[in-house]
């Protein structure tokens, strides 16, 4: 079902990757891209469960901009294990115009279809991204 403002799909196979990141942990990330031939949101790559946040941040490219889910793993102050699963919206200033115009238009719709983000990230730079944003905004 197309978006009326950008008339964007997404493909079932996002949100079934999405729901194995979720509820099985089969993956640590997910990458997603829009195919603007398709005008559908797509998956790119998978990260394994045990790939760092290092191999997460290496596999969005520096210029185009991207969607992507990071489960990420982590230990209270009371020595609680949890897991917070965060959207990134990445839109470097580098990149396309109509790209970031794009990404823009069709985060909120393509956010609503991954029931279980539990913390939103928007970045255009890497350090909007780092480890220790993630870690601060995760507690």
């Amino acid at each position: 079902m197309a978006n009326s403002a950008s008339g964007m799909n997404v493909s079932d196979e996002c949100k079934l990757k999405f729901l194995e990141l979720k509820s099985k942990r089969t993956y640590r990330f997910i990458v997603f891209k829009i195919d603007e031939d398709a005008q559908q949101v797509q998956i790119e790559k998978l990260g394994n469960p045990e790939d760092t946040y290092d191999d997460f941040t290496n596999s969005i490219p520096e210029t185009e901009c991207r969607y992507a889910v990071y489960d990420f793993d982590f230990t209270t102050e009371d020595n609680c294990q949890k897991s917070k699963i965060f959207f990134i919206a990445w839109s470097p200033d580098t990149s396309r115009v109509r790209s970031k115009m794009l990404y823009a238009s069709s985060k909120d719709r393509f956010k609503r279809e991954l029931d279980g983000i539990q913390v939103e990230l928007q970045a255009t730079d890497p350090s909007e991204m780092s480890f220790d944003i993630i870690k601060d905004r995760a507690l």
